[in-house]
């Protein structure tokens, strides 16, 4: 954990906490739902602190909790263990490679069946927790139906679906939200030295993800994107262009299709780079400075030119297509080859 997390755009979830910390009615089990890279964890964290500070009120620790203002550091040697990941009451249970296993588990059972050794709430914090397999998952179910005294469990997940309902049932669910556009370019802006055109762009494909935009921020990250976005576009203006599609063979628009689907794992963000720029061709008919990606501005002013605004209408709703598809499970190339036609037509 960082020397003090930030908590950003997250108000609903921090009044909540709060009204828990304030009240003295900390359940037994939270459940914290939202995409990777809002603050899940860093909350969790601060909530352990918060439940164990020797200086402050509980809590005063998410009172403007989107401010990083150094009078919301404590030094007591509670805070100061947590922060460090060295408090022997405050447990993190992460998925050993692919998935939490239920040796982990049975690990942490052991150790609630002990007293805490010095907290005065001991916080178990499940991250990932979709990643648990089913004995996991049965065994969690277990500590869930005896809680220890004097302990918290923290599960976090992107969507509650993700668990057993009789695991989401035995928590109090606290949602997160994805972080806004404008919050993620002013950390990009102002602690990353970006300039407000990349943070612009970067924010949008974050998707609410402060962890994410970070991650593409990063030296090689960057380079990577920004070369996979110049391929897209050139490739994409040459197929739409107000060209036929039998002037483009298909041949080469299914080897389009097919480079686009080799890595799976960062198609949904291609994706979302293609559908940003077809909005971007829209809206340049009408407000041309409200653009997104305003060094493609002459790439945009060519296809807005010889393309209808129903005809790009048509190309976003293919990819959002594509993309409802892929996140159903179905076939993925099949699903980018039926999107490429169409993007191409």
């Amino acid at each position: 954990m960082s020397k003090l997390a930030v908590i950003i755009d997250q108000k609903k979830p921090v009044q909540l906490l709060t009204s828990l910390l304030r009240h003295n009615t900390i359940p037994n089990a939270l459940l914290f739902t939202g995409v990777e890279g809002v603050g899940k964890c860093a909350t969790a964290m601060m909530f352990a602190m918060a439940c164990n500070c020797l200086n402050k009120d509980p809590w005063s620790f998410f009172q403007s909790a989107n401010q990083a203002t150094k009078n919301r550091i404590c030094y007591c040697k509670a805070c100061v263990k947590i922060r460090s990941g060295n408090h022997p009451d405050i447990i993190h249970i992460k998925p050993s490679g692919a998935y939490i296993k239920i040796g982990q588990i049975r690990s942490l059972q052991d150790v609630l069946a002990m007293k805490p050794y010095e907290a005065r709430m001991r916080v178990v914090i499940i991250s990932d927790a979709r990643a648990m397999n089913p004995s996991a998952g049965n065994a969690l179910l277990k500590v869930l139906e005896e809680p220890p005294r004097r302990t918290v469990l923290i599960i976090t997940a992107i969507q509650s679906s993700d668990l057993l309902p009789t695991i989401v049932s035995r928590c109090q669910h606290i949602r997160f939200n994805p972080i806004s556009r404008k919050s993620l370019e002013d950390v990009l802006v102002g602690k990353k030295g970006l300039d407000y055109d990349d943070a612009k762009t970067i924010a949008t494909l974050a998707r609410g993800s402060l962890s994410k935009a970070l991650s593409m921020v990063e030296s090689k990250n960057r380079i990577k994107w920004v070369n996979r976005r110049s391929w897209l576009i050139n490739s994409l203006s040459l197929n739409m262009a107000g060209q036929q599609r039998s002037t483009k063979p298909v041949a080469s628009l299914l080897a389009f299709a097919a480079e686009l689907s080799k890595n799976k794992e960062i198609l949904q963000d291609t994706l979302e780079i293609i559908k940003l720029w077809l909005r971007d061709i829209v809206v340049y008919k009408s407000c041309p400075e409200k653009i997104i990606n305003r060094d493609l501005v002459d790439n945009i002013q060519k296809v807005a030119q010889k393309l209808t605004i129903e005809q790009i209408i048509e190309k976003i709703e293919a990819v959002r297509t594509a993309q409802k598809g892929i996140k159903a499970g179905a076939n993925l190339r099949l699903t980018v080859e039926a999107m490429v036609m169409q993007l191409a037509n």
